[in-house]
């Protein structure tokens, strides 16, 4: 599937990283071993009838199954950078797999392989009311029938052989 949404306008709608390309390595500064903290991100071409994007950062290759690392909407459309290390004005975190508020960075068990850490940007038709507490699973059902747009990107990151 093309990670890349066409848009009314005719651009893509589209997620990237000035510290990692699509399907390369994400800097260990992002990840448990580093600092922990969020990338920056670049948001382009939203679909112009957006009210809100939502965020989703998860880890399909997780051994426990498919992992989430950050979770935040009400991201205001007028974003166009999330900074590294912050979340966006007015925008609100949800709780992730690991039982907390706020970003989690990769943190691939050893042994494990390569894992593929999955950056999802979706365009909203309309706003969300939800608790901090909410987890993915109540996110995504807050999301349906009000995604107009999806984009992704993906970074990677190599679990270590020995602990």
């Amino acid at each position: 599937m093309d990670p890349a949404v066409q848009t009314t306008e005719g651009a893509k709608f589209s997620i990237s990283s000035s510290a990692f390309e699509s399907q390369k390595p994400i800097p260990s500064i992002y990840t448990c071993s580093g600092a922990n903290i969020n990338p920056p991100l670049t948001i382009e071409n939203p679909p112009g009838n957006a009210k809100e994007f939502v965020l989703i950062l998860h880890d399909p290759d997780a051994v426990d199954g498919d992992w989430v690392h950050w979770i935040a909407w009400n991201i205001p459309v007028d974003t166009t950078v999330i900074a590294e290390h912050s979340v966006p004005s007015g925008a609100t975190e949800g709780t992730t797999d690991f039982g907390k508020v706020g970003y989690g960075g990769p943190c691939p068990p050893v042994g494990s392989g390569t894992h593929n850490y999955t950056f999802e940007l979706y365009a909203l038709n309309d706003t969300l009311t939800l608790d901090p507490q909410t987890k993915r699973d109540g996110l995504v059902a807050a999301m349906n029938g009000k995604v107009i747009a999806r984009t992704q990107l993906i970074g990677t990151v190599v679990a270590p052989n020995k602990p």
